[in-house]
């Protein structure tokens, strides 16, 4: 039962879903059923069809709606309960959507999967090349005794990339989170370079 993550004062949700999570899950364990309870997530009734129809989107395999015949006397949870007729109107309104693509469609499909694999490869391509240049840098601190981290200018970059989130049609938290994880190889490659020396005095 997926029934989202405890945070502290989330804007948003009671519990945040992180839907990365069960993908996650049905990566690794691809047979089994995954129900998702959206009333633990929201702790809103009026957020309930939304995070449901995202579950349904992404394929899960059922939900999990709280409902009483009369929400405000509930002994708990009283502001994501739905009444029955409540209930009935949003399982009315769902997209059911299939995983399989239909066979007169497949090739079109292939088609674009193959453009998305194109640009792929030279997004890493361009990774590649990017961390050849930070380890030239890392080469340049290394002898003039800099730091990795250098706090001001990695502000900057990040307000950068923040500020051309609408531009690129792309959201900041996706932003931050990519700039993040290039951030933190930077690094690693960075400390191998400026610490190889060191390893091979242990070593000896």
């Amino acid at each position: 039962i997926h029934r989202g993550f405890s945070v502290y004062k989330h804007p948003k949700y009671r519990n945040i879903p992180n839907w990365e999570i069960p993908i996650a899950l049905k990566e690794h364990l691809a047979d089994i059923p995954i129900i998702c309870d959206p009333s633990h997530i929201t702790g809103d009734r009026n957020q309930i069809f939304s995070v449901s129809q995202k579950a349904l989107d992404l394929n899960f395999d059922g939900l999990m709606i709280e409902t009483h015949p009369n929400p405000d006397k509930a002994w708990s949870d009283v502001q994501q309960q739905v009444t029955p007729e409540q209930l009935k109107q949003i399982t009315a309104n769902f997209t059911l959507r299939s995983p399989l693509i239909p066979q007169e469609k497949l090739g079109m499909m292939e088609v674009m999967r193959d453009k998305i694999a194109d640009v792929d490869d030279k997004i890493f391509s361009l990774l590649s090349q990017r961390m050849k240049i930070v380890n030239a840098i890392a080469e340049h601190k290394k002898e003039h005794n800099i730091t990795i981290l250098q706090h001001e200018h990695w502000k900057r970059i990040i307000l950068h990339r923040l500020g051309q989130a609408s531009e690129l049609d792309l959201t900041p938290t996706f932003i931050r989170s990519l700039m993040d994880a290039i951030h933190q190889e930077s690094i690693r490659h960075q400390t191998v370079v400026m610490n190889s020396e060191n390893v091979k005095k242990v070593e000896r």
